[in-house]
């Protein structure tokens, strides 16, 4: 429990940004705005005296850019960091640099009808500050053991040899199984230390990670690039295959089904659930429904408790369930209340996430 007010450091050349952010924030009984800054340097000045739990930051300033600043930061004192630009729309480049270097917020700011925008979207800006003030940007690294879930919630202890065994691999792929991935702050990074594990022949994968239109197909591609699985945004009605990563669309929920030739997925819009679209509740309740013990479900590192439900239900039907553990998560939020709800049938550090995922797609006991 935070014993007092989250310290805000905001960074940008707008008067009109510094003002309505910092009323924004000073009217939440948990913050305080610490100080403001025109540009990075003076910020630094301005940290020197007294250090910021969060910084929002924008991206075009004088004299240093918010891009260098933040890259700066996360080398010498890694600190949270939310940015607040018009250059974070959709598919923007700057945006992935940012994630990339270390950010755990992204907030759009418009190049017109700047302070009225602001007032209207306060709330996004302040549930990005409240995140980011829960992110551990530098945990410290994790040993390569199984963290059983029983030293969150008394239970029996588990290792990998725990997870249901998955069918042996065949031979040019198998369509009977399948792996979702649910995550949010802090999940890009955490999707691409996984999926970079992964070699060509595993399960077809789906992933919900939290993301606003526009984004997630560049970050798909980014991935792809990286990748030796195939990465892309997914489109209604994909075939989920071996190999194969499809990555919900922002903006639009993502379900799974299946025929006779495998399983699907539907993209479709709806309600915000859990205060997003998409949720990876709705992914997981799918998955637990077309898929049962042929699934297994993995939740990731972010705020709230978005898929918690949704992997208990993915357990109860028989699936293999994975929690990342704590002590790398940026935000041990979502697996946090997947774990209290019983709904981790093991709990991974991170990089043992992809260990796992092999071996119950293998069938092997790990």
């Amino acid at each position: 429990m935070r014993s007092r007010p989250i310290r805000v450091m905001i960074v940008d050349d707008s008067a009109i940004v510094r003002q309505v952010a910092s009323e924004a924030i000073n009217a939440q009984p948990d913050m305080t705005v610490l100080a403001t800054a025109v540009d990075p340097l003076f910020a630094i000045d301005k940290m020197r005296k007294e250090w910021p739990d969060v910084v929002v930051l924008d991206i075009e300033m004088p004299r240093m850019d918010g891009l260098t600043f933040l890259r700066k930061l996360m080398a010498e004192r890694p600190t949270p960091v939310v940015i607040c630009s018009t250059l974070v729309e959709s598919g923007a480049k700057a945006s992935f640099e940012a994630l990339s270097a270390g950010a755990v917020g992204l907030v759009t700011k418009p190049k017109v009808g700047l302070k009225q925008f602001l007032q209207d979207e306060s709330d996004s800006l302040v549930a990005a500050v409240r995140a980011a003030a829960g992110a551990r940007l530098h945990p410290a690294k994790a040993k390569a053991r199984i963290t059983p879930a029983a030293e969150v919630v008394p239970r029996p202890k588990l290792t990998l040899g725990d997870l249901p065994r998955g069918p042996r691999l065949a031979s040019g792929g198998d369509r009977t199984r399948i792996v979702a991935i649910g995550t949010s702050t802090g999940g890009t990074l955490a999707l691409e230390a996984v999926l970079t594990a992964l070699p060509e022949e595993v399960p077809g994968i789906v992933v919900v990670q939290h993301m606003p239109a526009g984004f997630t197909e560049m970050f798909a591609r980014r991935l792809n690039g990286l990748c030796r699985i195939q990465v892309r945004e997914a489109r209604h009605g994909d075939r989920i295959e071996s190999g194969l990563a499809l990555i919900a669309p922002g903006g639009r929920h993502l379900q799974v089904a299946r025929d006779g030739n495998g399983y699907f997925v539907g993209v479709m819009d709806g309600p915000l659930i859990n205060r997003h679209k998409p949720s990876v509740d709705v992914l997981f309740r799918s998955v637990a429904r077309v898929a049962g013990g042929n699934a297994l479900g993995i939740i990731m590192t972010g705020m709230g408790d978005d898929g918690a439900l949704g992997l208990k239900e993915m357990r109860d039907a028989g699936a293999a369930t994975i929690a990342e553990a704590e002590e790398t998560c940026v935000v041990f939020g979502m697996p946090k209340e997947a774990i209290l709800r019983g709904a981790a049938g093991s709990v991974l550090p991170l990089h043992d996430i992809p260990g796992g995922l092999l071996a119950w797609s293998h069938g092997k006991a790990g």
